[in-house]
């Protein structure tokens, strides 16, 4: 059997060595295409038998398809995670792992991690992979090396080019807010929806998907599986538990409260207790580059007491899109500053723009590919004038925010929040979002 791995990045690299070790592809050709060793690796696809596409690889590229035409088998690591559990199950009834998949625009990471630490706290035995960073390949050996009563439960982050092609759904689907994303590598919004679908439409009657009530995208998708939907929305806790929950939670944005609520909703349907599913709300403090807190610097501290205020610094590095910086837009009151730019992946920043609109920001500083486009964007809609800056790189952007801040703190001393939530793509500067943010911290760290 010749197959094929085709892009060598996280996925590709763990498919390799679980190949490597199962007694199943001992006998197997295995290569590994990936466009960083040979230019020329989507040549002669139909040499393979089966090919494991990796996320990072679009499935719409010509040349899939035409292997896909001449009976070329793809898979994913993610589709044999799937069939492994299935055979699993069949071979013995009493092997119990639930797989829950969570889909989303944004917040995918966040609720993943908050539900897998709900649940961890709870005793359940509980495994956290996909697109959060973790290749699902990598926990099959401790799942199937479970004891026959042992249950488990897989929480899945999905993309949705981890789902385009899946034809297979969890146990328990999730869909958080949907809006247009990835436009760049998707032919469109519709293509972007369809393959998002994939979480629920593979579901079985007695399987439940968990979506939001007040996002049509997200009520579109639950519509398609056969099993239970639960919709969910803040009421869902009832009013008391809502109020702890508002209270306790550390991350800002009244996203973060949604996402809070549906994986507090999911851990119930699960016999979670609600004083540890609350606890565990109050200790969490988010995931890197989604609105991290990363400092606070005083102002005019010894000088000028009476004109003291603090300068904070938020890294939302993981804002790709004008939907999620608009959010983190929404999630402060105070004065703040925004910096944002990047790679352009075909999206309207209109809801960048209207958000900045009677938000209180003071100052728009922008960098990279995009700029010019957002800067337009933003003059379009809105109605009051807006100071916007351009500058070179994020350095520039950084050193201009702080002083800019201290300039308002000395004639006004209010708290100033400088947000960075780029709603746009790294790649014009940056291996990706991490990366990104990572430099902004460093950054931010050494201003004095």
């Amino acid at each position: 059997m010749k197959i094929a791995i085709l892009g060598f990045g996280l996925e590709g690299k763990s498919l390799l060595k679980f190949f490597k070790k199962s007694p199943r592809f001992k006998k197997a050709d295995i290569s590994v295409l990936d466009k960083k060793l040979d230019k020329n690796y989507l040549k002669n696809l139909e040499q393979f038998n089966i090919i494991f596409r990796s996320p990072g690889v679009p499935y719409n590229l010509p040349e899939i398809q035409k292997a896909i035409k001449k009976g070329v088998k793809f898979s994913s690591a993610t589709k044999l995670f799937f069939d492994t559990i299935h055979e699993l199950k069949d071979q013995n009834s009493k092997f119990k792992t639930i797989i829950i998949g969570i889909t989303g625009t944004k917040g995918k990471g966040t609720a993943s991690t908050l539900l897998y630490k709900i649940l961890k706290a709870c005793g359940k035995n509980t495994y956290l992979a996909g697109n959060i960073g973790k290749p699902v390949i990598e926990i099959l050996p401790r799942l199937s090396a479970l004891s026959p009563r042992k249950s488990a439960i897989v929480i899945l982050e999905f993309s949705s080019f981890q789902l385009q092609d899946l034809n297979q759904s969890p146990d328990i689907a999730v869909v958080l807010d949907i809006f247009p994303d990835h436009l760049d590598a998707h032919k469109n919004f519709k293509e972007y929806i369809n393959a998002k679908t994939n979480i629920a439409k593979w579901q079985k009657k007695n399987d439940k998907i968990f979506y939001f009530a007040d996002n049509k995208y997200s009520k579109l998708i639950a519509q398609k599986s056969p099993g239970k939907k639960i919709p969910v929305q803040s009421s869902i806790l009832g009013r008391s538990d809502l109020q702890k929950l508002k209270e306790n939670i550390q991350i800002p944005g009244k996203h973060n409260i949604k996402n809070a609520v549906m994986a507090a909703s999911i851990a119930l349907s699960l016999g979670c207790p609600k004083n540890k599913i609350l606890n565990t709300i109050k200790k969490f403090k988010g995931n890197e580059h989604r609105l991290e807190f990363v400092r606070s610097i005083r102002v005019n501290p010894r000088r000028y007491p009476h004109l003291s205020a603090s300068i904070r610094f938020y890294n939302d590095s993981a804002s790709t899109n004008p939907q999620t910086a608009a959010a983190a837009i929404r999630s402060f009151n105070e004065p703040k500053i925004l910096i944002a730019g990047g790679k352009d992946k075909n999206l309207d920043y209109s809801p960048l723009a209207k958000a900045l609109k009677n938000s209180n920001t003071k100052l728009v500083i922008l960098f990279g590919e995009n700029k010019d486009k957002i800067i337009k964007t933003i003059l379009v809609n809105s109605p009051r004038q807006m100071v916007i800056r351009k500058v070179k790189n994020l350095n520039e952007a950084i050193n201009l925010s702080y002083k800019t801040a201290k300039t308002l703190i000395t004639n006004y001393p209010l708290p100033i929040t400088i947000i960075f939530s780029p709603a746009s793509a790294s790649f014009d500067m940056f291996k990706d979002y991490k990366e990104r943010g990572e430099k902004f911290k460093e950054i931010v760290r050494k201003l004095k």
